[in-house]
């Protein structure tokens, strides 16, 4: 099933199932109101609203008409919002880039950081760009939405913990970094807010491309300059070194997660550079070791970012982040 958030002039919405066509939905506020609280009673919720989901496909239920820019994110807001980078060839390029070593655990012990998510972004809300040259890029990312994840948690066990899968537009003010990080303390004003894609997918629905705790399809992005330039992008999510499962097990080591956590693979890349670049970092990136300077210019006002995933078959899995630039 497919779950998204109709905004209603309330801080967290309220929750509806899509249909299969993505031109319909039914409000399903008589099994939960919202996601969240949907997610607080999963084992009671889901099939209620599976079996909801079952009845718009068959014409049974209730529909309304679905228009994509009248949703927000699947949460609004959530408890945690967790990152990881398990695509090591990312972590590679943008290192070798700038001359610096990737850490000596790269292969062995994941890279997280905590960002924001007391207020996410929905999949057409604009990208504002603030004054000066921040550098706004775009990540491309599939995320999984979690249930309630105990201390010590294995690898093994953290399948049962994944209740929902989305895409994610994982924003970065890349000028703002090096400062940030030479504190020795992390991310903070160079990751303002994330946005998600319209529709949150239970792993069910995404048959044998969900396998290992990877999404084996290829995530599509690209970027309209605003004066008629495009850059696209394709590259295979499935090419995670870390799983969604290993990343699960690195964060409860040594602490419990609540459900509604929301957990981030990274910026999807691949080895080939035939497949482009989820980020213009990486692209940045390979500009530079190939010839010493970057070319691509950031984000700048009037681009527009689109991010997608289809299965073999074309259905649109998860609907469409679709953001303008505008002054911010």
């Amino acid at each position: 099933m497919r779950l998204a958030t109709l905004r209603d002039g309330t801080r967290d919405g309220t929750l509806v199932v899509v249909g299969r066509d993505g031109r319909r939905f039914a409000r399903a506020s008589g099994v939960a109101p919202t996601l969240q609280a949907a997610l607080d009673g999963w084992n009671r919720a889901a099939p209620l609203l599976a079996e909801l989901a079952a009845r718009l496909d068959a014409g049974a239920a209730d529909p309304e008409p679905l228009d994509e820019a009248r949703l927000g994110p699947p949460l609004p807001r959530a408890y945690e919002w967790i990152d990881g980078s398990a695509y090591l060839s990312h972590v590679r390029l943008v290192r070798q880039a700038r001359g610096a070593e990737p850490p000596p655990t790269l292969e062995s012990d994941p890279l997280v950081y905590q960002g924001g998510s007391g207020a996410l972004l929905g999949p057409r809300d604009p990208l504002a760009l603030p004054p000066g040259d921040p550098g706004l890029d775009l990540e491309a990312e599939v995320a999984v939405i979690l249930g309630d994840v105990a201390r010590g948690t294995a690898g093994a066990d953290a399948a049962a913990c994944v209740r929902l899968l989305m895409l994610a537009n994982d924003v970065t003010l890349r000028n703002l970094v090096p400062a940030e990080l030479a504190k020795g303390f992390g991310f903070f004003q160079s990751k303002p807010a994330t946005a998600f894609s319209p529709f949150a997918v239970t792993p069910d629905e995404l048959g044998g491309a969900w396998r290992g705790g990877r999404l084996h399809l290829p995530l599509r992005s690209s970027v309209l300059r605003a004066g008629g330039a495009r850059l696209d992008s394709d590259p295979d999510a499935g090419a995670m070194h870390f799983s969604f499962f290993d990343l699960i097990a690195h964060l409860a080591r040594t602490r419990d997660f609540c459900a509604g956590t929301i957990l981030g693979g990274g910026t999807v890349s691949n080895d080939d550079p035939a497949r482009g670049a989820s980020c213009l970092a990486e692209l940045r990136a390979r500009e530079t070791i190939a010839g010493g300077r970057p070319a691509t210019p950031f984000l700048s006002v009037g681009d527009r970012v689109s991010i997608e995933m289809r299965a073999a078959d074309g259905w649109d899995i998860f609907g469409r982040i679709d953001q303008t630039v505008v002054p911010g």
